[in-house]
């Protein structure tokens, strides 16, 4: 059979790659890849060593990547000392510099210098004018997102219009317009559908101005067929009934609706050039999502950290250690003794769900006097996956022979017991605690806690379902990990009701050492199989 040159894919915007590695590992039946990453382009350095790391893993076919990449992965080899270890492999060697071509480190709408570096490396990338080409890319979306709004409020004076992440869509919107790809994909929050500057919607005028981008750009010139483009949904619209009259809401994505661990609504929009005719774009399949203990519940067992008590109106560091963690735990429910209950867990009993007092004390007194460790950026573990079938060859890489990124993050010594009892709550109620659901004691003292903006600050993940969404790492609260995972006693649960436990929403034996956090599992996995659908 002839050979079928492959579709390049940009990727701006481009973060760790998430929507990247969807195009890449998409197949066809009979095995063949037609999109291959020719550029990606994301200004954090940390995201752009794994772009590096990922593209020089595509170099080589499914299996047959060299040794020294797991070694990179297992912290045995820095990925700065990777090129002189692969002086005598001028193959291997060959595969990095490609990949480091590949990945650019440079800041979108920075300034004109940038935009023109990029714009070359683009017109590198697509070296054949005439193929069809694919960009893709999510600009930063803080500004519009629903959680972003809600911190910006407690900013004096703030103005979304003065956010420059407000604008940076129109960076991506500018690149449309001098390179003119086949088809692109924008991603985005769920907010941007709400979201105002200037007393105008924004998701309209995104629109209108992806529609045309030429004449967004003030050209005062004539647009042909080749310098417009259809914008159509992802998903079968529930909004509109005639084809092409879409609403906001039909661009919307809830990634659990296909087959994605976790509760992710995000808002894509593909645009296909005019020129290309009435080219039809299939709709994704709905189907079942994975729960979070099929995900991670293969995964070692963590404890959480320790990093600070409050003494007065001053903080105090602790030094962690798992005894002051078992410690510091038994001091915030029972102190000495099971007799000597805290207030609020005395409270607890007041009120018409007393089994979630049962598990609390349950839990503290079994707890082992050795506790887990916190994990590392590599942890050596025999993989004892709970993964459904379908998803072994895609979440786990044998060769590793481990997990990355799997940490715990420290936490105030009033956060374990918050957290202890918000995993209670979840195995009781099925649900996780709102803030305004803790009992009065363990409400935290800061000035947003009534507010009702952040009432998930200590959302904890139910094992049986998929997980609620999570942040981006670096504004991380504690809201969206499970610091605590608790090995039920024989008397409460059997071995097969453990996957019925909160589970921490922990890393993928297969992702990169620089993606920083465990989280990124999830979200790699909604862009991925979002974009394997395609």
């Amino acid at each position: 059979m002839e050979e079928i040159e492959q579709i390049p894919v940009i990727d701006i915007f481009a973060g760790p790659g998430g929507l990247g590695e969807g195009f890449s590992s998409f197949r066809t039946r009979d095995g063949y890849q037609p999109f291959r990453i020719s550029l990606s382009v994301e200004k954090d350095p940390r995201a752009h060593e794994t772009l590096k790391l990922r593209s020089f893993l595509r170099q080589f076919p499914v299996g047959a990547a060299p040794e020294e990449y797991y070694q990179v992965l297992r912290g045995e080899l820095k990925l700065e000392d990777l090129p002189e270890r692969l002086q005598n492999k001028p193959n291997v060697l060959a595969a990095w510099k490609t990949a480091e071509k590949e990945a650019v480190c440079a800041e979108l709408g920075a300034s004109e210098e940038s935009h023109k570096l990029i714009g070359s490396a683009i017109q590198k990338s697509v070296k054949n004018r005439k193929q069809p080409w694919v960009l893709i890319g999510g600009p930063p979306c803080q500004a519009y997102s629903i959680a972003g709004r809600a911190r910006n409020k407690g900013i004096a004076d703030y103005r979304i219009e003065d956010d420059h992440r407000s604008s940076l869509y129109q960076e991506y919107l500018r690149i449309i317009a001098e390179h003119w790809p086949s088809v692109f994909v924008m991603e985005n929050v769920k907010g941007l559908l709400s979201a105002t500057v200037n007393n105008q919607k924004i998701f309209e005028k995104i629109i209108t101005d992806l529609e045309s981008p030429l004449e967004a750009s003030g050209e005062k010139r004539r647009v042909n067929s080749s310098q417009r483009y259809r914008i159509v949904p992802l998903v079968k619209p529930r909004n509109s009934l005639v084809d092409g009259a879409w609403q906001p809401g039909d661009f919307l994505v809830a990634s659990e609706h296909h087959g994605i661990p976790q509760i992710r609504h995000r808002v894509f929009l593909i645009g296909i050039r005019e020129d290309l005719g009435d080219v039809e774009l299939p709709f994704l399949t709905p189907s079942k999502a994975p729960s979070v203990a099929e995900i991670v519940g293969g995964l070692p067992p963590l404890r959480s950290g320790l990093s600070r008590k409050r003494v007065g109106s001053r903080y105090i560091n602790l030094k962690d250690s798992p005894e002051l963690w078992r410690q510091t735990l038994i001091e915030q429910t029972v102190r000495s003794t099971p007799e000597d209950e805290r207030r609020w867990l005395k409270s607890v009993s007041n009120g018409t769900i007393p089994s979630i007092r049962d598990e609390i004390l349950s839990i503290v007194s079994n707890l082992d006097s050795s506790p887990e460790d916190r994990g590392s950026e590599f942890v050596s573990w025999k993989t004892e996956s709970s993964l459904p079938s379908r998803l072994r060859d895609w979440y786990l890489d044998l060769r590793l022979g481990g997990v990355c990124n799997h940490s715990t993050r420290g936490h105030m010594d009033t956060d374990l017991a918050r957290y202890l009892f918000a995993t209670c709550y979840a195995k009781v109620n099925g649900v996780s605690p709102k803030l305004s659901q803790f009992p009065a004691d363990l409400q935290p003292n800061h000035k947003n806690a009534s507010s009702g903006d952040f009432d998930d600050r200590f959302r904890v993940q139910i094992a049986g379902k998929p997980s609620s969404t999570i942040s981006g790492v670096s504004g991380l609260g504690p809201g969206f990990f499970l610091p605590l995972f608790f090995d039920f006693p024989p008397s409460s649960s059997s071995g097969a009701e453990k996957k019925n436990v909160e589970i921490p929403p922990t890393g993928s034996v297969a992702l990169p050492r620089a993606i920083s956090t465990s989280s990124l599992t999830l979200f790699l996995t909604n862009s991925i199989s979002l974009c394997r659908d395609l």
